[in-house]
């Protein structure tokens, strides 16, 4: 059987660096699945990959707001006969602004793709991974607390970390590692489509990150079973700040900020 990885949100961001460095560090994956719903985007990565590595990127132009889409990866999950060495979820949106001036949609699709599409990837892809494979899951910074002007996302977020934490305990007899990975601001194209017409929050300009090193740390430490990874002294001290002062506080402090 075929070794492989699978990355969603492959096409941009985070995604696109994880498939990069996948390659370049694990020779012994045979294919990376990269999934996403903007086809030129992925087969120039596909190209990149190739170049630069050597190794096939099987581009996947798949909808993860589509729930059909779940039952087209099993099947080609069964029909290929792979196994799924790493899982790495990293679809996801979000949108700055207040909730009652937020278009419902877009609040839902947050949930949906952010909550629902992660689950449905890692419930789907789970019979697939045999022992010592490794899921990681994108959260962020901002599942440490909820953030006013950016309420949906920081939830959705909040539930990924959980879960996360949760499924790496759950596997834990199973050999497979679940690390959440919680980044803060990074120069992706994330806050272009977060933002819009809306100015980005000034104060995350100053906490912005390279995506290469978040992303080699997130390698690093789901290679060494850890359940959580934080780039960066500056997230690692909102974590202990959201731990240590009220979040009452925090929550009316970043309100007012906003």
């Amino acid at each position: 059987m075929r070794n492989i990885a699978i990355v969603t949100g492959a096409s941009s961001g985070f995604g696109r660096e994880f498939v990069m460095q996948i390659a370049k560090k694990y020779q012994g994956l045979n294919q990376i699945w990269a999934i996403a719903r903007r086809g030129e985007r992925l087969e120039k990565l596909a190209r990149d990959v190739m170049c630069e590595a050597g190794v096939r990127v099987i581009p996947v132009v798949m909808d993860l707001l589509d729930g059909t889409q779940m039952d087209e990866l099993e099947r080609m999950l069964c029909q290929e006969e792979v196994n799924v060495r790493m899982l790495v979820n990293c679809a996801g949106f979000g949108k700055i602004g207040i909730v009652r001036r937020q278009n419902t949609k877009d609040l839902l699709d947050m949930v949906r793709l952010n909550c629902e599409s992660l689950t449905a990837v890692t419930k789907t892809v789970l019979p697939f991974m045999p022992p010592r494979s490794r899921i990681i899951q994108v959260a962020s910074a901002a599942a440490y607390l909820p953030q006013p002007g950016f309420s949906v996302y920081a939830a959705t977020k909040t539930y990924v970390y959980s879960f996360s934490k949760s499924l790496h305990e759950e596997l834990r007899s199973s050999q497979i590692t679940v690390t959440a990975v919680c980044p803060g601001p990074a120069d992706t194209e994330f806050f272009q489509t977060a933002a819009m017409d809306k100015p980005q929050p000034s104060y995350k300009k100053l906490f912005f990150s390279e995506p290469k090193k978040i992303v080699a740390k997130a390698i690093r430490d789901c290679a060494r079973g850890k359940n959580e990874s934080v780039y960066g002294i500056a997230m690692k001290a909102v974590k202990i700040v959201a731990k240590l002062i009220p979040n009452n506080w925090i929550i009316r402090i970043m309100g007012w900020i906003q």
